[in-house]
């Protein structure tokens, strides 16, 4: 069978793109090397153990994701359940920085945190951000080149933030969320993931899942395609590219040599994975950024309580330790776990090859410092890792980031490494996916 497009991969940019084709008629084949949609917005069962890819969190300002899962049937708030507020502890002090982050939904919370926390933060380190942040947005806008050459930490060096600004507002809010350290993290990137909450800033708050991420937001969109005559088939691992007679794309290879016929290919893997499936490419004028796209490792840690960690179930980050952030989850993500933590860990790279058990002691210790007990009430635990899921964020590389249109014909690449006004998140994930939708009904109506 001949299919108007393959796509590799069931992540949300294949997932995004392949709902937009198949609104539009077209006869769409995902193929997903893991046994559940999702890629790295998945949960599955791991020996008994109900485990996630990584906490993530849905951001209000969000707009291409809500609407593709509205086109699914799926009503975002019906899956979310909504914070005004993020929590940072303070290592070895017993405090704890609250911050409202929902202007309009927590304004009270949101003045609370200007204008309070003054044990930890003076009227000092917070006055040190202005300048940070005004010529953060002017450079972003204006010298983004120039600005992508900086780490935060130099940049925050630069425009004179205090000590305490950087460890308690800056670290939670770079190593916090793509737990690389400020020092080898883009000042591009940081300001580049909050800047389109300036003009959408009454929208800003942050949704936890109520449910796992495959479950609540992946399997609908999946079976919304399947329900428009589309087949997506998990357990499946694409090979490389198939080439016709004439040198142009007429499908992929899957497991055991199994040949998909489409007209189009998308390949919207995670990088690694594109640079797997297109090695034979590696020296196509065309893919020549992928290829020098750095990758960048993640890793997760989660853990089964007889009792929940926390009093509530938001967003919490713990500068200067290994835990960049943290929630409790089992009153959300995982309501059938007495208690339940997802913590992700920086930096990465020291615990990919650690045992688990290991990786528990330290998680144990550094939340003892953080005022979080755990001794005696773990019941069973896991760590996730991601060796080179993620494209590196780390200054100099935003540069390198491919097109989603390749000129190689009948290829197309979907991922949230492609180009697009957003980085690593599931907003970019998902309008790369639908920009790869719009390039391949052109190239299709081409014939």
């Amino acid at each position: 069978m001949e299919w108007d497009v393959v796509i590799a991969g069931a992540g949300l940019a294949g997932l995004s793109c392949g709902l937009e084709l198949s609104l539009q008629g077209k006869k769409v084949l995902i193929l997903e090397a893991d046994p559940v949609v999702g890629g790295r917005c998945s949960n599955w069962n791991d020996g008994g153990m109900a485990v996630e890819s990584g906490f993530h969190r849905f951001i209000g300002y969000y707009k291409a994701l809500p609407s593709l899962l509205r086109k699914a049937g799926v009503n975002p708030d019906e899956m979310l359940t909504w914070e005004e507020k993020i929590d940072v502890l303070i290592k070895g002090k017993n405090k704890k920085l609250v911050l409202g982050i929902a202007p309009i939904h927590g304004f009270i919370k949101m003045i609370r945190g200007i204008t309070g926390n003054q044990d930890v933060l003076t009227m000092r380190d917070k006055l040190s951000l202005v300048p940070f942040f005004l010529h953060g947005y002017k450079d972003y806008l204006l010298r983004p080149g120039k600005l992508d050459h900086y780490s935060i930490k130099a940049y925050a060096d630069r425009h004179g933030v205090t000590d305490a600004a950087f460890d308690y507002l800056l670290i939670p809010l770079s190593s916090g969320i793509y737990f690389l350290p400020p020092d080898r993290y883009s000042a591009y990137v940081f300001f580049g993931l909050f800047a389109p909450a300036i003009p959408k800033f009454y929208k800003m708050r942050i949704g936890a899942f109520l449910g796992g991420m495959t479950d609540v937001m992946c399997q609908p969109i999946a079976d919304k395609i399947i329900e428009l005559g589309g087949s997506i088939q998990t357990g499946e691992k694409v090979t490389g590219i198939l080439m016709d007679d004439l040198g142009k794309i007429s499908g992929v290879q899957g497991t055991n040599r199994k040949k998909y016929r489409a007209r189009q290919v998308v390949v919207a893997t995670s990088l690694v994975g594109a640079k797997q499936i297109l090695s034979s490419y590696k020296d196509h004028p065309s893919l020549s950024n992928l290829f020098k796209l750095p990758m960048m490792p993640a890793a997760t840690f989660q853990i089964e309580l007889d009792k929940p960690a926390l009093e509530k179930d938001i967003t919490t980050f713990g500068p200067k330790t290994i835990l960049a952030s943290f929630a409790e989850q089992s009153r959300t993500t995982f309501r059938e776990s007495e208690g339940r933590l997802s913590i992700i860990l920086t930096p990465p790279e020291r615990f990919l090859e650690m045992e688990a058990e290991e990786t528990l002691k330290r998680v144990i210790a550094d939340f003892q410092t953080l005022g979080i007990h755990l001794n005696g009430k773990v019941k069973d635990y896991r760590q996730i890792n991601h060796p080179e899921d993620f494209y590196s964020l780390a200054p100099g590389n935003d540069a390198l980031r491919p097109d989603q249109q390749t000129s190689i014909e009948g290829l197309i690449l979907a991922g949230d490494y492609t180009k697009q006004p957003f980085f690593s998140t599931m907003e970019g994930a998902v309008v790369s996916g639908q920009k790869a939708a719009a390039l391949t009904l052109k190239a299709l109506e081409k014939g």
